[in-house]
């Protein structure tokens, strides 16, 4: 069964968190930041991976506990529904243009978090959303899923269009990378025998 929930409270914010790997693109994001749950709604659609994320956080401080650890929930969501990762592709890449921007996505699953981020926002804000936080997003993402994430922006010149093609772009990375691998069922995708 590779779905997962998780539930992550602290005095700064409240979250549940569930996923199915195995999905259609299903999601139910409600955060309390508009934006953000936007842009969580594409990474579910996009990966295929059905998400559902509430979160009640201390937004009268700012969007920033509520997005980051939404990141490290849905982190160690993706680690607990993978499981030892036996039979998956681990591997995955994509370079998704929409409009302006170009966001390009490479990710190995690997179990070593390692975050290499060349994303640049033009504006301070998207609306009210500290274009800061979509980085801040993926670090937690990476280092509680264990996954080795690079993404570069090629292109770009709106603030929501890159974010948006970043997101997307990790999305589509990580349904090949989580996909069983029909050539390697009941392999483990490394020489080591574990990641």
């Amino acid at each position: 069964m590779r779905k997962a929930t998780i539930t992550r409270n602290t005095a700064e914010t409240e979250i549940a968190v569930g996923i199915n790997l195995d999905g259609t693109g299903t999601y139910s994001n409600e955060t309390g930041v508009g934006f953000f749950d936007h842009m969580l709604d594409q990474l579910s659609r996009h990966s295929l991976i059905d998400i559902a994320v509430t979160a009640k956080g201390d937004l009268h401080i700012d969007d920033h506990h509520t997005v980051e650890d939404c990141g490290i929930a849905l982190g160690q969501a993706l680690t607990h529904a993978l499981g030892d990762k036996t039979g998956i592709r681990r591997y995955g890449h994509f370079a998704l243009a929409m409009d302006d921007a170009q966001v390009v996505t490479a990710l190995d699953l690997s179990g070593r978090p390692y975050l290499v981020w060349n994303v640049d926002f033009p504006t301070a804000k998207i609306g009210t959303f500290d274009t800061e936080l979509v980085r801040e997003f993926f670090q937690a993402l990476s280092t509680h899923g264990g996954i080795t994430l690079h993404v570069d922006r090629t292109h770009g010149i709106n603030s929501h269009h890159i974010a948006e093609a970043a997101f997307k772009s990790v999305a589509k990375a990580l349904r090949m990378a989580v996909e069983p691998d029909p050539r390697a069922a009941g392999v483990l995708p490394s020489t080591k025998g574990a990641l």
